[in-house]
């Protein structure tokens, strides 16, 4: 989707190691889950990029801004998942409900020429 888009190498590279990590996330705590692509306009119809959704029903974030932390592992990991997904996009969210899952939105838009 991101060569279709026309994102740059560099950009496809980003993008593909951002869901890797969302998706070894899930493996990790979740066992399943789900990661969706779409494509995106911003609301002026400007900008075009693509959105990635990755979520799950595992057993959710205690504390959110500890595991954006560089470091922060539960499972013994370097704890760069997150914060390594987060950097690698140019919008990140993420919302968790311990019990429940976590749900990660994660935006690249394409460069202005």
């Amino acid at each position: 989707m991101a060569v279709g888009l026309g994102f740059e190498a560099t950009d496809q590279t980003l993008i593909a190691t951002a869901i890797s990590e969302l998706a070894r996330n899930i493996l990790s705590y979740a066992r399943h889950g789900e990661v969706l692509l779409k494509v995106i306009v911003n609301k002026d119809g400007s900008r075009t990029g693509l959105m990635v959704v990755a979520r799950d029903e595992g057993p959710g974030i205690p504390n959110i801004h500890q595991a954006l932390q560089d470091g922060f592992s539960t499972s013994g990991s370097l704890g760069l998942g997150l914060p390594g997904a987060r950097r690698l996009m140019d919008e990140f969210e993420i919302s968790s409900v311990v019990g429940k899952g976590t749900s990660v939105i994660g935006r690249k838009w394409l460069k202005a020429i």
